[in-house]
């Protein structure tokens, strides 16, 4: 989609569709306000009269109003004022986008980036709009042989700051917003792929792709190199499928030389049977989603790349598929993991994070600065956080606090879980240095532990999520979560954010 900031006044605008805001109940914005002066209260006539009250996320569309020079003006409920806030304007550009989508406006221009919402700057607001436009008309049909057709699809979004002072920074927002949106298609794309589709080459071939698209250096280690660097964790999990795994590993050098790099680990399980301990039939097909850290990762360098933001990072993706073949990992095998500790595997399905500690092991020698992994790691985050928060853990109160802002300033927010050595009583064995699962309770808590044992050199977090990456029902399909979270945490250590 292409889009533009302008400022300007509503009933000037010569455009398909002009998007104002009404809040509940029944109170104009100051957009909405201008074109019902100009049209003589046409506007303030039809919320009188009932036909738009302000309801979030209601939408009522006019034609041919007078005193404008617009083929249609686009009513959007915001709700009530006091509650207006990031979601309830998330949800209204949702809204506004959808409806513009599916009546046939080719082009808009919104007016409700204009609209104040608390604590945040009209760069915000355009950066949050980009995102959610494209989000809203992702579409994911490529295996469809008969498309869902479009009559006349959105092409075009012009955003309206009200000062014309603003317009520099709420360009560059744009900019950044539209990164990040590319960021979350791509994260998207790959996550909804099919399994026998997006397998462990297929992340090599797409890490391969950015790599000579942005000039950023890229290396795929294959299973024999990870049996010598003693990677015998990762290759566990590998033994039961027929697909090799691969470790792929991707440096982006926009920083100084001298300047240690952030470093993103992620999960790139493409499909997860549990193995051994197999999975219960009922919504196995969703376990596609088991590489959505890796498909994050991926997603966020890639956007780091299109900002040619000026910061070193790295990104590293352990892959594999989880298969209960004839040479699979057995509950009570013994592994030894890169760092030298053992591992008594008592559930296969408990995989994630036997592929993540030789990573996150691997990871040390490139001395990072900071070192982030994402994964779908534990159902139990789902019962503790639902599908709002990510669970966030960290061995650094200052990246826990700097990770939670961004996750606030991205809308896509995460919430602290702890990581006390308490916890590490839970993973005891009596045959090898520990186990990979601690129990029933407190699921996701011990597997963070679990992979703290393998972060002691550097600053780390760990971002559980498995109940944030992916929607089940009716409109199942990946969120592109948290490539927003992240790069609002990059762009901060960037000096980009405003």
């Amino acid at each position: 989609m292409e889009f533009s900031i302008k400022s300007g006044s509503p009933e000037k605008q010569r455009s398909a569709c002009v998007v104002v805001g009404v809040f509940e109940p029944r109170k104009l914005t100051l957009a909405a306000e201008l074109i019902d002066n100009a049209a003589r209260s046409h506007l303030s006539d039809i919320v009188r009269r009932g036909d738009m009250e302000g309801k979030a996320g209601s939408t009522l569309l006019l034609h041919n109003v007078p005193g404008t020079l617009c083929d249609r003006v686009l009513l959007v409920g915001l709700g009530k004022e006091k509650e207006f806030g990031d979601r309830e304007y998330c949800d209204a550009v949702r809204s506004a986008v959808r409806t513009l989508n599916e009546t046939g406006s080719f082009d808009g221009t919104v007016f409700l980036t204009e609209t104040n919402v608390r604590k945040r700057s009209a760069a915000w607001r355009v950066r949050q709009a980009a995102i959610v436009a494209e989000q809203t008309v992702y579409r994911f049909d490529q295996f469809k042989s008969k498309k869902d057709k479009v009559r006349r699809p959105l092409r075009k979004l012009t955003f309206v700051v009200d000062r014309r002072n603003e317009l520099a920074a709420a360009e560059q927002a744009l900019s950044e917003g539209q990164a990040i949106a590319e960021g979350m298609a791509l994260a998207m794309d790959l996550a909804n792929l099919p399994g026998n589709v997006c397998t462990p080459g297929h992340l090599a071939e797409t890490a391969l792709k950015i790599a000579a698209d942005h000039k950023i250096d890229c290396q795929v280690i294959e299973r024999d190199e990870m049996a010598a660097l003693g990677m015998h964790s990762l290759l566990s999990v590998a033994k039961g499928s027929h697909q090799d795994p691969k470790l792929i590993v991707l440096q982006y050098k926009g920083g100084k030389g001298d300047e240690k790099p952030v470093l993103l680990v992620g999960k790139g399980v493409t499909f997860d049977t549990g193995g051994i301990s197999l999975k219960p039939a009922p919504e196995m097909d969703e376990m596609k989603y088991d590489m959505c850290g890796a498909a994050t990762v991926l997603g966020t360098l890639k956007a780091t790349a299109l900002l040619k933001l000026p910061i070193n990072l790295t990104v590293v993706v352990p892959s594999t598929e989880n298969m209960p073949g004839g040479g699979a990992s057995r509950p009570g095998d013994i592994v030894t993991s890169m760092s030298g500790q053992t591992i008594e595997i008592l559930n296969t399905d408990a995989e994630g994070r036997l592929i993540l500690c030789d990573a996150l092991t691997y990871a040390a020698r490139f001395e990072p600065d900071t070192v982030i992994d994402v994964a779908t790691l534990t159902g139990a985050c789902v019962i503790a956080l639902g599908h709002v928060a990510s669970g966030l853990f960290a061995n650094n109160d200052a990246l826990a606090r700097e990770l939670l802002n961004a996750g606030d300033e991205a809308h896509d927010r995460a919430w602290q879980m702890p990581l006390w050595n308490d916890y590490q009583e839970l993973l005891k064995s009596p045959f090898a240095d520990m186990a990979n699962i601690g129990g029933r309770w407190g699921g996701s808590i011990t597997a963070a532990c679990f992979l703290a044992r393998f972060t002691k050199k550097y600053v780390w977090a760990h971002l559980d999520i498995a109940g944030t990456a992916w929607k089940s029902g009716a409109d199942k399909g990946a969120t592109g979560r948290p490539v927003p979270l992240l790069m609002h945490y990059l762009l901060k250590r960037g000096g980009k954010l405003r």
